[in-house]
């Protein structure tokens, strides 16, 4: 079996589940629209009173794109800027950062499991070789940010399975 390329493990993955956040974003519009939900309300749903809220999960998520995928690629990590307060914004970031990843090409990440990489972490800085932040660090946070927002969608009513959530798991009525 061949050894997975640190492109081939970054770049599919997020495009993939980018296409599911869109999903989720677009069936939280739906149900914002269907019950009279005010979007404002949503983005600003927490799980816990120490959690950030949705619209920020959502950003985090999407802005772990940029911060995997550029420093593996050689490139310095785009600005962020804010986009938390709609729907719409945050579907415009998802869309940004999947055209982000199609200028990505795998000869980009060649040097990347050589390559130290330096991202906040909370209050710290991790440093670690590409592979490590990529496997360890920055896919989990990743896919731990997209998980927040599934739970807070569920959580206020939005009509989701894990199908929604992985795009594989298919499941009736």
């Amino acid at each position: 079996m061949a050894a997975c390329s640190l492109f081939d493990a970054s770049v599919p993955v997020f495009a993939r589940y980018l296409l599911q956040l869109q999903g989720l974003l677009a069936k939280a519009a739906a149900h914002c629209a269907l019950q009279g939900t005010p979007e404002a309300a949503l983005l600003q749903a927490s799980i816990a009173p120490d959690m950030l809220p949705l619209g920020v999960q959502v950003e985090i998520a999407v802005n772990f794109v940029f911060r995997a995928c550029a420093p593996l690629a050689g490139q310095p990590v785009p600005p962020f800027g804010e986009h938390r307060e709609s729907l719409a914004k945050l579907q415009a970031r998802v869309e940004a950062a999947q055209a982000f990843l199609s200028t990505l090409q795998p000869e980009d990440f060649a040097a990347a499991a050589k390559r130290t990489i330096h991202d906040p972490a909370g209050e710290t800085t991790v440093a670690l070789d590409g592979s490590t932040f990529l496997q360890q660090y920055a896919l989990p946070n990743f896919f731990f940010h997209l998980s927040m927002v599934y739970a807070l969608l569920r959580q206020h009513g939005v009509p989701l399975s894990k199908g929604d959530f992985d795009g594989w798991h298919v499941y009736r009525g």
